[in-house]
């Protein structure tokens, strides 16, 4: 038992020294151009969507929101339109030059909206990706304003480029804007988005 406990202690030291050696060498290459290995994508990706999913679990949208509600939806593809498009592209609306820059890729997030519930999209939307480019929108939007977010991400499977042109269109003729009220300025949010999501952070 003891010669088990010290072997695995002298792997345990080797695998630590390994790993500094690395970080003080300089040789693991942190551009973004550069692809991880397969085993590293891996382990980096299950390692996101498990603690996404811990730390979505509870969340649901407020008591009264209707997230296929068209207003809402709306809302969101303001917000979505503003300041999503350059990275995850639309319907029919390719993703700006950040896209290609970025590792690991942004995904589809139609896709997205499939494999997903709608407490992930809100933490994930809420809280970011650390290490990729998925900034965190919790500390510039309230709640009401990310789970309209949440309304429109669910409805891009069914949203065509005609139909996403056409939400462009009467947008601009509005001359709406998507407002940019902080979280914590409950002044500038409007009573009807006041109510906030249940959350296991």
């Amino acid at each position: 038992m003891k010669t088990m406990l010290m072997s695995l202690a002298a792997i345990v030291v080797l695998l630590g020294g390994g790993v500094l050696a690395l970080i003080y060498s300089g040789t693991y290459d942190v551009a973004a151009t550069s692809k991880d290995p397969a085993v590293v994508r891996w382990a980096l990706h299950t390692a996101m969507e498990r603690s996404v999913d811990r730390r979505a679990r509870g969340i649901r949208p407020p008591a009264g929101l209707s997230l296929t509600d068209p207003k809402v939806v709306n809302i969101g593809f303001e917000h979505y339109n503003e300041m999503c498009v350059m990275c995850h592209g639309a319907p029919g609306v390719n993703p700006g030059e950040a896209h290609a820059g970025l590792n690991p890729e942004p995904p589809d997030l139609a896709d997205a909206a499939r494999e997903m519930t709608s407490g992930q999209l809100f933490w994930v939307i809420k809280h970011g990706i650390r290490m990729t480019g998925m900034p965190a929108w919790g500390p510039t939007h309230s709640d009401a304003k990310i789970w309209a977010m949440v309304a429109f991400v669910q409805a891009l499977p069914g949203i065509t480029p005609d139909g996403y042109r056409e939400m462009k269109r009467r947008l601009t003729a509005s001359g709406q804007q998507a407002e940019h009220a902080h979280t914590g300025d409950a002044t500038q949010v409007p009573r009807r988005e006041s109510a906030h999501g249940r959350q296991q952070q």
